[in-house]
């Protein structure tokens, strides 16, 4: 039987270190870009690579009995859990990897009988913690390191998952709401009044809806690309680099991050609202390209997008999306898609630029 230790504890016993890095792990178990997850164990999800080890339970470091994670979000956790649940985990393989993929990259086929018990399942986990604890990327407001924070996350939602995962009508009270909110903004992306544009060779998918939307809804078709812009009614824009590319993804190849400094200037040269187009940095977990007011916190910005404000531009969408999908065809025209960049690879091959 394993147990949940508090990151903090990493180095007293040997331990398997979930959707982090920490040095003296006994075994990594993470999809995080240059992490020393065993190569036949690598996935697109953390929970996945843990998926992955417990149908090879020969894996050397397997047999630690300690668990940790550096901080909580919907995938560690079921990773987390996987390991100290192996085999339940494995009778609900398919729908923790969904889980795990809906949580991390806001991604999910919604075709997939079990799409509805995943987002229920995320829905509960997110409104738990937003009621209970604070919400993801809260804890410098509270003054609290994350790994530190996140330990008494884990210790409530351990030993009450399993019954969400096998019955999701007992938590129905907690997660109904922030799902039907979620399924009524899925019902506008499916509508007439939504249209989206894809540019394969750049990785981009453009999103044309009338107003913010979260990013289950948002994102939720968007496999296999690694950049969204969004279109909103009144010259509301926002551009972001999704998860897929902050992590080593597995399963296909990407193109590297490039820093956005160019692209908000050729912007900001046409921009005559009285805003000015910002940026995130490259190894921001989701960099966003958007007309600012005021700067956002990370918290906010890892919100759904309508949760934030969001500014009018005196550029017309259609420009906008010219001038993306321009700079973007420019500054990849001599880059190959590929797996494992580096983030030394990734900042050569943006000139240079971003930070590390």
């Amino acid at each position: 039987m394993k147990t949940f230790v508090p990151f903090s504890q990493l180095r007293q016993q040997p331990t398997i270190v979930v959707d982090s890095t920490g040095l003296g792990a006994a075994l990594t178990l993470a999809h995080w870009r240059g992490a020393a997850t065993p190569e036949p164990l690598r996935d697109d999800t953390s929970a996945g690579s843990v998926l992955r080890a417990l149908r090879a339970p020969a894996t050397p470091g397997l047999e630690a009995v300690a668990v940790t994670a550096n901080h909580f979000d919907v995938d560690g956790f079921v990773g987390v859990w996987s390991l100290l649940h192996p085999e339940l985990a494995l009778r609900h393989e398919h729908l923790l990897r969904l889980t795990a993929l809906l949580g991390d990259f806001r991604e999910l086929n919604w075709q997939d009988p079990l799409a509805e018990h995943a987002l229920q399942l995320v829905c509960w986990l997110n409104a738990e913690e937003k009621d209970r604890f604070y919400e993801p990327f809260g804890a410098p407001a509270l003054r609290r390191r994350e790994d530190e924070a996140s330990a008494e996350k884990f210790e409530w939602f351990l030993p009450r998952f399993a019954q969400l995962l096998e019955n999701p009508e007992a938590g129905r009270a907690t997660w109904e709401p922030e799902y039907e909110r979620i399924r009524q903004a899925m019902a506008t992306a499916q509508s007439s009044t939504t249209c989206r544009r894809t540019y394969p060779e750049i990785g981009l998918v453009v999103v044309q809806t009338p107003q913010p939307i979260p990013y289950y809804a948002l994102f939720g078709p968007t496999a296999g690309f690694d950049m969204v812009l969004s279109l909103y009614d009144d010259n509301r824009y926002e551009f972001e680099y999704k998860y897929t590319t902050w992590i080593d993804l597995e399963s296909r190849p990407t193109l590297p991050r490039l820093p956005l400094d160019g692209l908000a200037a050729r912007l900001n040269s046409l921009e005559q609202s009285g805003h000015l187009w910002t940026f995130d940095g490259i190894t921001d977990t989701g960099p966003l390209l958007r007309l600012t007011g005021r700067r956002l916190s990370k918290a906010e910005r890892y919100a759904d997008p309508d949760q934030r404000p969001i500014y009018s531009s005196s550029i017309t969408p259609e420009m906008v999306e010219q001038k993306v999908v321009e700079f973007f065809r420019e500054k990849y025209t001599n880059v190959q898609p590929r797996r494992y960049w580096s983030w030394a690879a990734i900042r050569a091959a943006g000139g240079g630029k971003g930070e590390l």
